[in-house]
């Protein structure tokens, strides 16, 4: 895979609360240089981004973020808002501890009502697949199936136990059979870690340390 391959695959993200409008327009403008798919930012700053990066690359932000712990009505109006104000994708908590009770049927219409109000931006629905049970996560998987999301992903990257890992893309992957896009997100360091990621079947990375990586790999690589 070439590294301009690679690189859009990438959300180039900046999720710190910490984060400043000076913060946000340096990690668009490296989004830019570095070809990534998007840059994924908080939900404050969509309108920054996208007065930013036009239409050079996607925005993306996110809705329940980081625990998931938001009643559905709330997450579906902050994602109609970052919607309204120009995200063009939107990466979605579930509420992680229904997951755990496997409380599937309220994990699903969680995942509904935010996708129903917004019908023409991409979804994406965050697992934390670290604290799930390789059931569990299939299971989470199949509810964004039903629900109608584009895309399954692995983690916020800011919990505890862990972000992205194979074997969660690879269940994953086999639930989903090519029917929703999978993302890996969490702890990704380096390209070896990035490529491998992909191998399993990853179709979208998330990553804040994007230019290390996209640096680790090859100009060309038969990988």
């Amino acid at each position: 895979m070439q590294r301009s391959e690679l690189a859009h695959l990438v959300d180039h993200t900046l999720l710190k609360p910490e984060a400043t409008n000076a913060d946000v327009v340096a990690i668009c403008n490296e989004a830019i240089e570095l070809g990534t798919y998007s840059v994924c930012i908080s939900p404050t700053f969509v309108e920054l981004a996208k007065q930013t990066v036009g239409d050079q690359i996607k925005v993306a932000t996110v809705c329940g973020f980081p625990s998931g712990k938001h009643q559905s009505s709330i997450k579906a109006m902050e994602a109609t808002l970052a919607v309204q104000q120009g995200a063009d994708e939107v990466d979605m908590v579930i509420d992680i501890g229904r997951a755990v009770m496997n409380d599937w049927s309220a994990i699903e219409a969680d995942i509904s009502a935010v996708r129903m109000m917004i019908p023409d931006a991409l979804l994406k629905v965050i697992l934390e697949t670290a604290v799930l049970t390789d059931e569990q996560i299939h299971q989470a998987s199949l509810c964004a199936m039903r629900a109608s999301a584009d895309f399954v992903k692995t983690s916020t990257g800011f919990h505890p136990a862990g972000g992205a890992e194979i074997r969660a893309i690879q269940i994953m992957q086999e639930t989903v059979a090519g029917k929703l896009g999978i993302k890996a997100s969490g702890a990704i360091r380096t390209a070896e870690f990035a490529l491998e990621l992909v191998a399993a079947g990853a179709t979208r990375l998330g990553l804040s340390g994007t230019r290390a990586v996209l640096d680790g790999v090859a100009a060309s690589t038969d990988y």
